[in-house]
């Protein structure tokens, strides 16, 4: 194991962001996230454990916000269901450096909370 990231995001709060900053999704989340989590009833409860993840990836890095870009770090379900992580660009690149060869995700959200833990392998 190469390290461990957790990350809590408070729903409400990622609400009232992803509102009041036009454009923040696009800059944060892939375009195969954007549709997974706009399907749902309240995709604001998808997207916060999305970027909560973003976040957890980058600890279980060990690298702080900045070392990539959001987008490089893309959360995806395996056929059956279970999160993931799909890494592209410099967050590639980092991981390979960091001698990361797989990962393990997992996800949960409520209506005020959403959390990620990432183990990089």
């Amino acid at each position: 194991m190469i390290g461990v990231g957790i990350d809590t995001v408070e729903v409400p709060r990622f609400r009232k962001v992803a509102a009041r900053t036009p454009g923040i999704l696009d800059r944060l989340f892939t375009d195969a996230e954007r549709a997974y989590c706009e399907r749902r009833k309240d995709p604001t409860e998808r997207f916060a454990a999305r970027f909560a993840a973003k976040e957890a990836v980058m600890k279980a890095m060990g690298v702080g916000v900045g070392a990539c870009k959001w987008r490089e770090i893309e959360v995806v379900r395996e056929r059956s269901g279970q999160p993931t992580v799909s890494l592209t660009g410099g967050a590639a690149a980092l991981a390979e450096r960091k001698g990361v060869t797989g990962w393990r995700l997992s996800l949960t959200h409520t209506q005020s909370v959403a959390e990620a833990t990432a183990i990089a392998l």
